[in-house]
């Protein structure tokens, strides 16, 4: 089943900015169940919205891919606030250029 969140960041976008680089350089882009990735500056640090194949394949990308990098970039040092997420039911999404279409 299709899996969409919303996660705000109190971290400078800096944090984020390297550790979209990292991701970009370690997968290509290719991140399998990932159907679209987006993010923006806000106020307090960085907001990202994604939308999934599944929550498995989230929460797997998550065990094997992100955080490992994030360990990597951040050291020992967590962000400043844990990161908030808001779960959304998909209802939509389409993306012309990949031939997405939910």
């Amino acid at each position: 089943m299709t899996y969409g969140l919303i996660v705000t960041v109190s971290t400078p976008v800096e944090t984020y900015d390297a550790l979209h680089h990292a991701l970009l350089r370690e997968t290509g882009g290719n991140v399998e169940g990932l159907l679209v990735h987006i993010a923006r500056v806000t106020s307090e640090g960085f907001q990202v919205i994604e939308v999934w194949e599944s929550k498995e394949l989230y929460d797997r990308c998550n065990r094997e891919v992100l955080w490992p990098l994030a360990g990597k970039i951040l050291g020992d040092q967590p962000p400043e606030a844990g990161p908030a997420a808001e779960e959304f039911e998909v209802r939509g999404l389409v993306v012309p250029q990949s031939q997405i279409a939910l």
